[in-house]
């Protein structure tokens, strides 16, 4: 028996798309200036902003990733999504932001070629755009293929005669024009307050879902109770807490920190003060959010799998049997998590002859099982706005990361709005084509076997590590020169290719897993490997641009004080305007580290 949607659930998934479009479309008279464009005219509340913020930590890799870790490592995945990306927010606040906003920079990039010089920010430009061109292809061929799996629009397109094979470039192409459409007419005030919208829908739908699995497991301690015995990291103990804590905020500290994609909602705030509200006010909203999701993912592993049943009733004289016959997949599943299934739906097995979970299909099935009839579409329309979250956020980053630091060498139109405005849509529209050309290219390579937590961990390693070093050097040091932190930058992006090339998990064959180069090193997982290739990337940065730094005959940068210092000096005797205690940002600070902790011995 497959998902079929009613009206009801129709109703619901266009009326969330007319609402993206129509908000994304009502902020175009809006736009006049570039300044508009690309940072919202610097005018947005503060909340709004932060709200946009904690969204971008929601798309689709890490909404299904979360979910998908609840159910395979019970409630330690609490310490690694959710717990370990407080820190780093919080230290964005209190230094990255603070720094980036007095610089006077647009973008990432644009601080780096300040701070140093031009090469470094254009090889940071040029890995920021690749990467955010692959990881947007990724998430929409991920996303698009777990919802040709959920079946749900099969129906659909069996009633209109089209072949269900073309439901992966359907929600391809349906999820790439709306973004596209939105951010072409009002940037990145539209991508700012969709998000807000889409972040919103996504708590709408999982609020539901944990609430009625507790309520039919019998409660939170009957559900820690329920888990499974062999589950990976069931326990909680402190120990297992503090490995997952610990690699949470080796691998998540260079997407809070540094990546473009974060901080461009931060940037564009009104002022300072904004500017480090809005990641304190996003760590708030991470302290319990995501917890959704973990909870989520633990309640579908332990509730019944569904099977085959018979029902026998009798109605005015007459004998009714009533079959329900669940598909294969998610008989032999375990508990709502189906099991993973060929191209021609059967189940896969493992060395021991049992079924192997699909886990990032975890999401879509709790959400079909737990959400009551009719409301189907909410389910839907959530999965849509994680992977919009993620577009949205990353095409909003590339159109000014292109055309600031990439088109500016070449093109002299910085200081003519209008051109500017059309270089950033003109971007917009090739980061969405590039995007959606490797989504497709993905899908004919029908080898890929990448799931979205491995998808999300190898970013990590590869790209936000490397670029955390480097942007922490130019806060924190005057020492770093211009040569030393291009040489730093490309021994880190070397080190971490080289090892994540030579490191392969245990039992994996060579691949995107690791060992393309020569299996030489062996690791008992995945995330060890992208644990030990952020470590060592970040450690190669520090010391080869601390060593480059010390022997370079370059000179240091002369007035570097705007962009190294934490607070910028002045020479006024004026005293800054008393701030009550409770609304400073170290009191904040402290206040969200406190509810972390509590929330960090709670599920040891």
């Amino acid at each position: 028996m497959l998902p079929t949607l009613t009206q009801i659930d129709w109703f619901i998934v266009l009326v969330f798309l007319f609402c993206v479009l129509a908000l994304g479309l009502s902020l175009r008279s809006n736009i006049k200036t570039s300044a508009d464009f690309f940072q919202a005219g610097r005018a947005l509340p503060t909340w709004l902003s932060a709200v946009a913020l904690a969204a971008a930590g929601l798309g689709a890799q890490e909404l299904i990733a979360t979910v998908a870790a609840g159910a395979q490592y019970g409630f330690a995945a609490a310490q690694f999504f959710v717990i370990a990306s407080i820190p780093p927010l919080l230290f964005a606040a209190l230094y990255i932001v603070p720094a980036l906003v007095n610089s006077g920079a647009r973008t990432v990039p644009e601080y780096l070629r300040q701070r140093f010089d031009r090469k470094t920010g254009l090889l940071n430009a040029y890995c920021f755009a690749l990467a955010t061109i692959a990881g947007a292809g990724l998430s929409l061929y991920l996303m698009a293929r777990l919802f040709q799996a959920m079946h749900v629009f099969d129906a659909l397109f069996y009633s209109l005669g089209v072949p269900r094979t073309l439901v992966f470039f359907f929600i391809v192409l349906l999820s790439s024009a709306v973004v596209l459409i939105y951010v072409l007419f009002a940037g990145l005030a539209a991508s700012i307050l969709n998000q807000a919208v889409q972040f919103l829908v996504i708590v709408v739908a999982f609020f539901p879902v944990a609430f009625i699995g507790l309520r039919n497991i019998g409660g939170f301690s009957a559900l820690k109770a329920a888990l499974p015995a062999d589950l990976s990291l069931r326990a909680s103990s402190a120990s297992v807490s503090l490995m997952a804590l610990a690699a949470g905020l080796v691998l998540s500290a260079g997407y809070w920190c540094a990546d473009f994609r974060v901080l461009q909602f931060a940037i564009a705030a009104k002022d300072a003060p904004s500017a480090r509200r809005i990641p304190l006010i996003a760590a708030a909203l991470r302290l319990f959010i995501p917890l959704l999701l973990v909870l989520s993912g633990a309640i579908a592993i332990s509730l019944p799998t569904p099977q085959n049943s018979t029902v026998v009733r009798e109605e005015n004289g007459a004998i009714i049997h009533e079959i329900t016959v669940v598909p294969r997949d998610a008989a032999e599943g375990r508990g709502l998590v189906p099991a993973r299934a060929d191209a021609n739906g059967a189940p896969l097995h493992g060395a021991t002859g049992q079924s192997l979970p699909d886990y990032d299909r975890t999401a879509p099935a709790i959400l079909m099982h737990l959400l009551p009839t009719g409301l189907l579409g909410l389910g839907i329309s959530a999965l849509l706005a994680a992977l919009m979250n993620s577009l949205s956020a990353s095409v909003s980053g590339f159109n000014a990361v292109f055309t600031f630091d990439l088109a500016r060498p070449s093109l002299q139109i910085i200081n003519e709005d209008r051109r500017t405005i059309k270089v950033g849509r003109w971007s917009s529209l090739a980061f969405m084509a590039l995007a959606v050309g490797a989504a497709f290219a993905l899908n004919a390579c029908s080898a890929i076997n990448l799931s979205f937590a491995d998808a999300l961990l190898l970013f990590f390693a590869l790209v936000s590590a490397p670029q955390l070093a480097t942007l922490l050097l130019g806060i924190f040091t005057k020492r770093a020169t211009a040569n030393g932190a291009f040489a730093g930058l490309v021994a880190s992006m070397t080190v971490a290719l080289l090892h994540y090339g030579l490191a392969l998990p245990e039992g994996v064959k060579p691949g995107l897993h690791g060992g393309w180069i020569f299996p030489l090193i062996r690791y008992p997982g995945f995330l060890a490997v992208c644990f030990w290739t952020a470590v060592l990337a970040f450690l190669a940065n520090l010391i080869v641009t601390t060593a480059v730094s010390s022997f370079a005959s370059g000179e240091f940068n002369s007035e570097p004080d705007n962009l190294v210092q934490i607070k910028t000096r002045t020479k006024s005797k004026a005293r800054a305007p008393t701030v009550v205690w409770w609304k400073r940002p170290e009191t904040v600070t402290s206040a969200i580290l406190l509810a972390a902790v509590a929330l960090s011995i709670y599920f040891f």
